[in-house]
């Protein structure tokens, strides 16, 4: 079929590949840092002016780089809000990520359509600080010229392909990207407009959702742009996960997420209902700690890193001689603590050693995400193997606990640009239904990723046991907290 391009706009830096349309295999990519101004006290920007995306965009693509691409899909942060006036500008910068400012808002978002079960059933999630829906309510009250003058809303990858077809009239998102707003509800695949008049005081016009393997439409120069999604999505898409995946994210927070036939909806809000890139859905578990357990354990030890901290943890043993360690440093999500800390139990003369603290730092924070993972099992989902994404997937001390504790086969794919890569996907799909090619509900069949796979093998029941001297403090420690 050709060539094609997948787009990444990341919180910092846009990343372009570019791909056979037929096999996956990356031809040439680039990369630009967005041209962002550091706040005062540094740490990255709540607003940012939207030029900025495509100021790196244009520096990305240079020298050639897009020269015989047919199709180009792009991907961008999720949980950003784009907000417009009635003639398209923007009314002032985009407001992106999960700043704190708009914990006041969830909280009265919350109240105001009666309660966390309500939002659940209503739209499949919880308003937290980072969603659309949470933002739009904080403008309203902090802003009100600003949201009384919002005509349009778009996210950040909705805004960029509107950019590149030239800002027509029609205005397009994808499921994966809607499912994330707070105002979109993946399991009747509609808008809830009400929720968008309850945040931002009144009506906005929304982009229309488009299918997985709809074009948003042709650019001048005959260039197909493809639907596009939202980051999370792009890389599930990259990755070709598919019924019988989970996706294990080890940042400093982690999230599991798996692929499912149909929309979860959870009273509790643990699970965050998305939709994925192919028309399955994505439900989401997230933790607030992960590696900042390890992080926290290394200081507090004195080792210099991540690697030293491993290498202390495997001259311990499975189950770190008794203690656990509950890693709820930030309070956590799942369970819903919180308020919480964190908990150490099972000291002894003989377990107060370094080694065994920095093993039970890893099986905490391994522990915590595989309570998260029971929770999409405790709801039907299949998962017969998982994908362990993050830097430290890569550490000894990581892939020694985790196919044991997880209790199924563990893949560690080799550090690729998965999300650029999925959107690559997308436009292939796009492409080759356009050309009559391809089926609209078949995406092409690209080449995995390059993977390490771990098995639990003769660990398995080691591992369980090590899993159940955790549950056994949890629920001593916080009893029906899951």
């Amino acid at each position: 079929m050709g060539i094609v391009a997948g787009l990444d706009s990341s919180p910092d830096f846009t990343r372009i590949v570019v791909c056979d349309s037929d096999t996956g295999a990356v031809l040439r990519q680039g990369y630009a840092p967005h041209p962002l101004e550091s706040p005062e006290g540094g740490g990255r920007p709540a607003d940012v002016d939207p030029q900025a995306w495509l100021l790196s965009l244009g520096e990305a693509a240079g020298g050639g780089l897009l020269e015989g691409v047919q199709a180009i899909g792009v991907s961008a942060q999720a949980n950003s809000v784009v907000p417009l006036d009635a003639q398209g500008n923007t009314v002032r910068p985009a407001m992106v990520g999960g700043d704190k400012r708009s914990q006041v808002a969830a909280a009265d978002l919350i109240d105001a359509l009666g309660g966390r079960e309500a939002w659940a059933q209503a739209v499949g999630s919880v308003p937290q600080t980072g969603q659309p829906v949470t933002k739009l309510r904080w403008l309203a009250r902090t802003e009100p010229e600003a949201a009384a003058r919002t005509a349009v809303l778009l996210q950040a990858h909705d805004w960029l392909v509107w950019q590149l077809l030239g800002r027509p009239a029609r205005r397009t998102t994808d499921r994966g990207g809607a499912s994330g707003t707070g105002y979109w509800s993946a399991a009747t695949g509609g808008y809830r407009p009400d929720l968008v008049e309850l945040a931002l005081g009144h009506q906005a016009m929304l982009p229309e959702v488009i299918g997985p393997a709809d074009a948003a439409g042709t650019t001048p120069e005959g260039l197909l742009i493809s639907a596009g999604t939202g980051e999370t999505q792009a890389a599930a898409f990259g990755l070709g996960i598919g019924l019988g995946d989970a996706v294990v994210s080890l940042g400093a927070s982690g999230s599991v997420m798996a692929v499912h036939p149909e929309a979860l909806v959870d009273q509790y809000g643990m699970i965050t209902s998305l939709a994925d890139a192919t028309g399955m859905h994505l439900p989401v578990v997230t933790t607030l700690n992960a590696v900042r357990a390890l992080r926290g354990t290394a200081e507090l030890l004195g080792v210099p890193d991540l690697e030293s901290l491993s290498e202390l943890a495997m001259k311990s043993t499975p189950g770190s001689h008794g203690l656990v360690l509950l890693p709820y440093l930030e309070g956590e999500r799942t369970p819903n603590l919180p308020h919480t800390a964190g908990t150490l139990a099972g000291l002894r003369r003989e377990s107060m050693r370094p080694e065994h603290l920095a093993r039970a730092a890893f099986e905490g924070m391994l522990c915590g995400l595989a309570d998260a993972l029971d929770v999409l099992r405790g709801r039907g989902v299949d998962v017969r193997r998982v994908f362990l994404l993050g830097a430290a997937a890569e550490l000894p001390a990581v892939q020694a606990a985790a196919p044991a504790l997880f209790g199924t086969q563990v893949v560690v794919p080799q550090p690729a640009d998965y999300a650029a890569i999925g959107s690559a996907r997308q436009a292939a799909w796009a492409l080759g239904v356009s050309q009559g090619a391809l089926d609209p509900r078949t995406p092409p069949v690209w080449q995995g990723a390059v993977a390490q796979v771990l098995e639990p093998g003769e660990e398995l029941a080691v591992g369980q046991a090590v899993r159940q001297q955790y549950v056994s403090v949890r629920e001593q420690t916080h009893p029906g907290a899951l």
